[in-house]
């Protein structure tokens, strides 16, 4: 069997990660499996870039992102990247991969990699298609989070991403209705990481008819597992002595990884506490990390984006606790890769994290936008006696749903009943 996994970056961002990881996962259960990609990050020979000139894939990025910007009236800059329309991009199917390949598997495969008509080739070639979603983009017009809005159950219009919430046709209306002429009559098993998104892609009337399913993203658990905690330190330079917060993201300022519930639970600990500010501290890793050494009343040990896998292994076992404060998720590779590593979990009652933590038996679920009951978990999980055994179940939970090795079984009987219809 030969699997062609498709996805717009090798190495950058979560649903990158998790396909990289389901790569080596199924090479590692005998299916000879490749990664076409976009952005090519590293020389590994399983990863194929696409062919062109740069500059083009370059062109193809603005331009849908320019077309988004018109329709917004040259306004509304903050949600320039929380849609997209898909209206430019590559047609994979003549490419030697993609025909020597018995199953394409689509990621995340948005920003110019697949226009909605390469999508549409893709499903006529008559090759078997599952696509894991990595949000919701598949099962809606134009947005990969609905929030609270559930147009998308019957037809996405007057888009609450667009400027003064969009009209009757606007390019959310356009866009849904496209899909749906699209996904009629091909039978597309949709894979998605959480349950929680797989109830929301079930209610999509693009859905209808639609085979959906929940497969968890895999985790190397030989590379993320339990080390002493003072020689991560030591490697990493961090202070031997006191309880460490772990707290990152690709880009640390992004609203919507919750940086403004971070601050104000760590100002609300020191309040309640003024003597944590020489105990506690917080290691922060993502882009512009240093810019939370101010905002923050913790020593703060800023370590910017850190890429080798082994020394992100060292950082969760450097910590006592994991905190994400995200306010949009589907299922961290955060959250799972410091429960490999022993490292109980904070995070807000949304998305699938409520899935990965266990509240009260490894980590703490705090309800969402709530500040307090966020420091009241944080507080909970480092002051708790147990903290040793809370990683013990948070590392336990990990070997048994999330190994590559159950995660790569379910996806080969998901390729073999495709093979068989």
């Amino acid at each position: 069997m030969r699997v062609l996994l498709v996805n717009t970056s090798e190495r950058i961002g979560g649903a990158a990660v998790a396909c990289n990881r389901l790569m080596e996962a199924l090479k590692s259960n005998g299916i000879k499996t490749k990664m076409l990609v976009r952005d090519k990050q590293t020389d590994q020979l399983s990863v194929v870039p696409l062919r062109g000139f740069k500059w083009m894939q370059l062109w193809r990025f603005l331009w849908e992102r320019f077309v988004i910007w018109t329709a917004n009236r040259f306004g509304n800059k903050e949600n320039l990247f929380s849609v997209d329309i898909a209206n430019t991009g590559t047609d994979i199917t003549k490419i030697p991969e993609f025909q020597e390949a018995d199953i394409i598997h689509l990621h995340w495969i948005n920003q110019g990699m697949l226009s909605l008509g390469d999508i549409e080739r893709i499903l006529k070639s008559g090759k078997p298609v599952v696509w894991t979603m990595h949000d919701m983009w598949p099962c809606t017009g134009i947005c990969h989070h609905a929030r609270t809005c559930v147009k998308y159950q019957t037809e996405c219009t007057h888009c609450q991403y667009l400027i003064r919430g969009g009209s009757r046709k606007d390019l959310s209306y356009k866009i849904f209705n496209r899909k749906k002429e699209i996904y009629k009559g091909h039978d597309i098993s949709f894979v998605t990481c959480s349950m929680w998104l797989r109830n929301l892609a079930e209610r999509s009337a693009l859905f209808k008819g639609q085979n959906v399913t929940n497969i968890p993203n895999p985790i190397n658990t030989s590379l993320f597992r339990p080390l002493n905690k003072m020689d991560a330190r030591k490697r990493l330079g961090l202070p031997e002595k006191g309880k460490l917060i772990l707290f990152g993201s690709v880009k640390i300022t992004d609203k919507r990884k919750g940086i403004d519930y971070m601050i104000e639970s760590c100002r609300l600990l020191a309040e309640k506490d003024p003597s944590l500010k020489g105990l506690w501290g917080v290691v922060v890793f993502g882009n512009q990390s240093q810019q939370l050494a101010s905002m923050l009343p913790f020593n703060v040990y800023p370590l910017n984006y850190v890429s080798d896998e082994n020394r992100i292994a060292d950082i969760y076992n450097a910590v006592d606790a994991y905190v994400t404060p995200s306010l949009e998720e589907n299922l961290p590779n955060t959250i799972m890769e410091a429960m490999a590593c022993g490292v109980p979990c904070v995070g807000f009652n949304v998305g699938g994290i409520p899935e990965m933590i266990d509240h009260l038996h490894n980590g703490y679920v705090a309800e969402y936008r709530n500040a307090q009951d966020f420091a009241n978990g944080i507080s909970w999980v480092l002051d708790t006696e147990n903290n040793a055994e809370l990683g013990n179940m948070a590392r336990r939970k990990v070997e048994e749903e999330y190994s590559e090795d159950a995660i790569a079984h379910r996806y080969i009987e998901v390729y073999n009943k495709k093979l068989r219809s």
